[in-house]
Formats: structure tokens, sequence, C-alpha cells
């Protein structure tokens, strides 16, 4: 039987380039894996994060014991190494000799190290770990820092001579695909193991696998004894009659199937075994009604996130993985796109295990590079056949927002098709997708390759105005009928430390952040043909390159901060429509303590269908909604007000210890100026900065569009000296993509004092920048 030990302790880590004799040779500090070496400078801003080749150096012999290896190699045993991710290129030396090369950081290697162990009589491993820029290996250029390092487990396997396949693209070996019929509550179960270790083609009849299938208590419920054919494929088929269906959140159930390699004549004594959990369930996507789950509408809502930790960069262990599940199941979503990137399998577990409906991808993403086809499909590749038996995955992802830096032109299209193609040849089943960037024209050829679609769109927040979103959709829907379309990415940032009592787009503030999803949850619900929405993004998360929102090195989307330490009421707008399994009442803006208004606005969020409210004491009344609710109350001079908000809980809820009541509370009070701490200092609203009516109307100024200040030569050259700063604040991509032709065509009919308060620019910023323009004249031809 095979073995499987963690060696995650105790690592030399040695950061500088070099050979691996130098690696080892040299001093360096002592780590524990998970490990990255970019946790701090990767999310500090000022996009200087180190980005190069690290080492990680290991004695084997020292960790595991020279005698044992060596017992192990002499009884004919194999020993592997199996990395769960090294980013973002790696390559592998034991004792010095080169064994590996590998160009994904997110996928499982494994490494056949027995030779170089019997050899050389010692076991000397270093790895080196590479995120530096090149022309090939994906991602290269996003809105997220690109951290290097081993930074998932590491484990060393023994196994016999001949063994289920552990050299199969970091696979399992074993792949199980069920197929539903729905009417007759029935599934056939299709299971196939491979074998390696087979000396010879003949040697294949003296072995056998058997497979068993078990139901989720571990019971057998079959059983099938299968040759192994020359190839070193076995094969076995079953019937489940009144099958269980993984369903959801509501009953995300799984059947097991274990494949055990045995020799044909004899007792039955494994030599090696594994299992694969997996679900029996029909997804199908509808133009017009949306996503199906077994035969029922089964909307999909949720969100999109990042694997990134405050302090701790990607290096993320069960703990964490398993408090981000805790906030997807807290908000009530059913479905998650893990962006940009294959994830490790603890994940793709745990949104097993709770019926969270899963898109995955690759990260082909934002600026196409020439020589990078044969990567993305090495990487969707592996991403595809790792992740087979997965339940919860409903489509493969194809890329993200790839037009953004880059043409659409034929050998990105054709590198699309192979990827395509690719998917549906490994999995016929599943379906494929792609997230479009939002500057992407609707009858681009792209949008003809995957089978369903979807669009990140940031209306109201980078350009344009939130209610564009909704326009879209519906063009885009009356045009193409017959395509499945979806919402991929949508999102603002917030600093919970912004308050205002009319927020607007631009500020950071929690509170538009909070307006903006209000009116997204209720654009999407409006449009039930969507057939998968993702809110971009659960949690804050690095982009070294980003310095703004009074932040450096983070994109603040998120609806709960970096650290997990904080919802931002955002989180709560959601959690009102989706969860329906924890009855609740939320107060918002619980951080906007002092306000200056003589009346404010009090609003919560709420599962509820009715919210009371009461300030000092005194009833301000109940109210009916649909997630939210508003009162305006009346601001008392002096001393601090206590306002406390309460609902009855009903069904669809079960009752609570406290008498069915759930409540919330906040103090507020009275300032006779706006708290500057609650203000981006940068931005702020631009309203009143200026009166109209002194601007000069035969020169420019911030109130003429972009493509009337670019005609002329003077008025232009201001402007792009202005944006080509304003995209440096956000980063390579915003760098990146601020020359491409659908995004400037966008740009250029907005008014200039509409991008400014967009961008968040200061009321001085834009009073200078006015008068520069006002002392340039227009030509006749542009005079209004």
């Amino acid at each position: 039987m095979r073995e499987r030990i963690l060696i995650n302790r105790n690592w030399k880590f040695v950061k500088q380039a070099g050979s691996a004799e130098d690696a080892a040779r040299l001093q360096g500090e002592t780590v524990c894996l998970p490990h990255t070496w970019n946790a701090a400078d990767g999310q500090d801003g000022g996009n200087d994060y180190y980005r190069g080749t690290c080492w990680y150096v290991k004695d084997l012999y020292d960790s595991l014991g020279a005698e044992e290896v060596e017992k192990q190699i002499a009884s004919g045993r194999r020993v592997f190494l199996e990395f769960a991710g090294a980013a973002i290129t790696c390559e592998v030396f034991m004792n010095g000799r080169k064994l590996a090369h590998h160009e994904d950081g997110f996928s499982t290697l494994r490494v056949d190290i027995t030779e170089a162990l019997s050899e050389d009589k010692k076991g000397i491993l270093a790895v080196s770990c590479d995120n530096a820029d090149n022309d090939h290996v994906y991602p290269q250029k996003a809105d997220f820092t690109f951290y290097g390092g081993l930074y998932r487990d590491v484990f060393v396997v023994f196994a016999d001579r001949v063994h289920l396949a552990l050299m199969d693209h970091g696979t399992s070996g074993l792949f199980v695909t069920p197929e539903v019929n729905l009417e007759k509550s029935s599934a056939g179960v299709r299971a196939e193991a491979l074998v390696e270790g087979l000396r010879s083609p003949e040697e294949a009849e003296h072995w056998q696998v058997i497979f068993e299938l078990l139901d989720a208590n571990g019971n057998r419920l079959a059983e099938e004894a299968s040759a192994i054919d020359k190839s070193g494929k076995s094969q076995a088929a079953f019937d489940i009659a009144g099958v269980h269906l993984w369903d959801g959140v509501q009953d995300p159930y799984l059947y097991t199937m274990r494949a055990k390699l045995c020799l044909r004549k004899g007792p039955v004594q494994e030599a090696d075994a594994v299992s694969a959990r997996f679900g029996c369930r029909v997804m199908r996507m509808d133009p017009q009604k949306g996503f199906f789950l077994n035969g029922r509408s089964y909307p999909l809502r949720g969100v999109a996130m990042h694997q990134d930790y405050k302090d701790l960069g990607n290096a993320l262990t069960k703990k964490e993985f398993a408090e981000d599940m805790a906030f997807i199941r807290e908000i009530g979503a059913n479905t998650v796109r893990l962006s940009h990137y294959q994830y490790p399998q603890m994940f793709y577990d745990l949104c097993d295990e709770n019926g969270i409906v899963v898109w995955t991808e690759i990260p082909f993403i934002t600026m196409y590079m020439k020589n990078g086809r044969q990567n993305t499909l090495d990487q969707m590749r592996d991403l595809v056949l790792q992740n087979y038996n997965h339940p919860c995955i409903a489509v493969w992802g194809l890329s993200n927002e790839i037009t953004a830096a880059s043409a659409v032109n034929e050998d990105l299209i054709e590198n699309m098709r192979e990827l395509n193609d690719l998917c549906h040849r490994l999995d016929p089943q599943r379906k494929t997708t792609m997230a479009n960037v939002f500057m992407l024209e609707t009858d681009s050829p792209l949008l003809t390759i995957p089978d369903v679609n979807s669009y990140n769109l940031y209306f109201g927040w980078y350009v344009g105005e939130m209610k564009e979103t909704d326009a879209f959709f519906d063009v885009y829907h009356r045009k193409y009928p017959d395509r499945v379309i979806g919402f991929s990415e949508y999102g603002a940032d917030a600093n919970p430390a912004y308050q205002a009592e009319n927020p607007g787009q631009g500020d950071y503030t929690e509170g538009y952040q909070a307006l903006y999803h209000e009116h997204m949850i209720r654009m999407i619900q409006e449009r039930p043909y969507l057939w998968a929405t993702h809110v971009w993004n659960l949690f804050d998360f690095a982009a070294d390159g980003r310095d703004e929102g009074g932040k450096h090195g983070e994109n603040q989307k998120g609806l709960v901060t970096f650290d997990r330490k904080v919802r931002k009421d955002a989180f709560y707008a959601y959690k009102a429509v989706w969860n329906r399994t924890e009855p609740f009442v939320h107060l918002c803006g619980k951080r906007y303590v002092n306000r200056e208004s003589e009346v404010t606005k009090i609003k919560v969020y709420s599962n509820l269908p009715s919210v009371r409210l009461i300030v000092d004491g005194e009833d301000y009344g109940e109210k009916t909604g649909n997630g939210v609710f508003e009162w305006k109350v009346r601001m008392k001079t002096t001393g601090d007000m206590t306002v406390t908000a309460e609902a009855l809980v009903q069904e669809p809820f079960r009752q609570q210890e406290d008498a069915g009541t759930v409540r919330d509370k906040m103090t507020i009070r009275k300032v006779r100026e706006a708290d500057p701490a609650y203000r981006y200092q940068k931005g702020g609203g631009v309203a009143n900065w200026f009166d109209s009516s002194d601007l000069k109307p035969d020169c420019f100024s911030v109130e003429d569009t972009l493509g009337e200040l670019r005609k002329d030569a003077k008025a232009g050259a201001v402007v792009e000296s202005m944006m080509s700063r304003a995209a440096k604040n956000r980063g390579d991509v915003a760098e990146a993509v601020k020359d491409n032709p659908g995004l400037q065509k966008m740009l250029e009919r907005m008014t200039l004092v509409s991008l400014l308060k967009q961008g968040g620019a200061s009321p001085e910023d834009v009073k200078q920048l006015n008068r520069i323009l006002q002392t340039i004249p227009k030509k006749a031809e542009y005079e209004r």
C-alpha cells in the first residue's frame, strides 16, 4: 500500500537565484510550508514586490531517515514527491539532478525520485520557484499579486512498483462519470482506473482492479472486479436505482468510488488503493430561464474570490479555506467563481460537501501572449483531469478578460478554440465559459466559441452609471435570445473607514458600495435569464500595483475586509436576499458615528419581511420591504443616540430562543461639521466645486467630453497626461488596458468632470485642471 507523508516542516529558504548546488551550499532562512516570499512586499503597494527565483532546500534523509528510504527502495518500492502548488514556474532537483520543470503555479505536480535516491545514496532536494515576468507562462498581467513560493503542501509518496497512477497529470488515477436519468430516478456510473509500473503488457494479465461503490455512510452498495488492459486501464460500470442526488446547498449527497489494485490469483490483498467522492446531478443552462439543477430552476447567485489573506498571501491552510467557506455559507451564496486559477483539492472538497456550484478556470487573463498557447493547454489539461470527479464543478473557464490588453485576432481565436475543444474532449459532460471584459463587442467571434458566456461589467464604478448595466443585458438578450449569458464580475471599492450622508460614485465609502450592490441585486432579480452572477469580490485582496481608496496594494471591492475581520454593509445586502437559514437584522452605517446632518437616514438590511426602528426609546414604526428598510431620523443636538432595529422571526425560519425576535444596535451622534476621517482625502463628490456660469464658453473646461478635448492638440495633451497618471495608481492592468479601443470609445462619451469624480480626484486637482483648460481656446468647429 502507498504511504503519503507530509514534509512541510524545516525547509531552508534561499532568496536568490543560482544553481541547485548554490542553494544547497548557501545559508538561508528556516521556514515551514505553506510559504510565499511575497506575503509582505506583495501587499504593501508600490508594485515593487520581488519577482524572481528563490530556492527551497531539504534533506529527505534527515526528514524520513536514511535507513527507511533505502529500505523502501531495496524492497522495490517507488518514491515520489507531490507538490500541491509551486508558484509560478518550478524546477525540482534531487542531488543536483534536474528531474522536473513545471510551468503551472496552481496544479499538482508529482516527480519520481526513485533512481536519484538509489543511485546517489543521499537525498538533497532543491526546488526553485520563479514568479518573474516572462512571455509564455500565465498569468503575467492581471489585477492581483503573483505570489511566488511553495505555498501549498508537499508530500513524499511511497508506492509499490505496480500502483494506481501517480504520474498521470497529477491526478488520483481514478475517474468517475455518473449519468443521471431523472425520470427513472436512477444513475449509471462508469469508473476508470489507470495502473502504472507494469513491465510489459502481458504483466497486466496478473493484476485486477476491484471497484467498490459506497454510499455517504461508507456502506458498500456494489462491487466489481475488472481486468487491466495492455495500456494499464481498468473499467467498471454500476447502476444505482433510487439514486440520491447531489442537490446543491439543500442536500449535497456524496457517493464514494474505491479502486483496489490486487493480484488476480490468491487471496485478495491490496497492493494499492485510491478513493474518489462523486455526486449524481444534472446541470443545464437555458437562454431564457437560466441555470437548472436536477430538472428545477436553480439561479446561481454568488461570489468570486482569490486565495489570498492579509499577511499570509496565498500560503493558506485548511483553517483559512474553512473560514472562507463559512463566509460563503453565511452570506447565502450557492455558487462561487474560483478566480483566476486552479484551487487546492481541499477547497473543491469543501464545495462538494457544502453544495456550492463552482466555476473554475485557468489564468488565461488580460493580455494574450503568442508564445503562451501551449501553456494554456497544459494548464487546462491539468485543471480538468485533476478536478474531474468533483460534482460541484459546473463549468470550465477558458479565460478572463483576455481582450483587455489584446486585440481579437486569428491567433487568439485559434487558441480559444483549441482550449474549448480540449475541455470537451477530456470532459464531454460539462460546459465551457468565458468571462469577457466589458469593452469586448458583443458581436465578437470569441463569444461563439464557449458553450455559455458571461460579462464583467463595472458601470457605476470605473465608467458610466449603474443603470447602464441594466441596459447592457437588455440589449444583449434582445439581440441574442438564444445565447446563455451571465454576470461574472461586478463591484465597487469600499474602505469601511470612509462614510458619508450622501455617498457618491468614486468616493470609496462603505455607503456607496452598498447602494451600488442594492441596484445590482434588483437588476439581477429582474433578469432571471442570467445563468450565474458572481460579485467581485467576497474579500479584499492584494494588488500591489494599486494605490487608491486610502489603502496601498489592495483591491477593496470585497464585501469583507482583507483580514476577514469586518463584514462591510454590502455583505448584509446579499445576506438579506440569499440567506434563508439564519434570520437577522443589520443596521447599516455603524462606522458612521459622527453625523453632521440635521436629519439622517437610517438603513437596515434584513431577510425578514418587516423591521421596527427604535431611537432612544422612541418608536419610529415598522416597515415592510424586500431586504432593504429605511427611515429618516432627526438628530439630537447633543449626546449619543441609541438606534435599535428589531424584527419578529417568521417562517421559513425556526423560532429563536429569545422569544422569536432578532435585534441590532448602534450609536450615533450629531456633530457640527463633517468628520474629515470619514473622507477619502484625495477624493469626494465634485458638485459645486466651481460655478459653471463662470466658465468661459470659448475655452475648454472639465465639462467638455473626453472626445471633444482630444480633438484639440493642446487640450488632448493635458488630458492624456492626467489619465496616464491615474491609470498608474490603479496598477498594471489599468495601465495595460488604458489604450483599449472599446474602453476609449466608451470614455469619450463622458464629460471630464464625471471621469474625475469616478477616479477620486480632489477638488483642488479638478479646479487646477479646469484653470489650465480654460486657457486653451476652442477652435470654431468645437464652439457650442
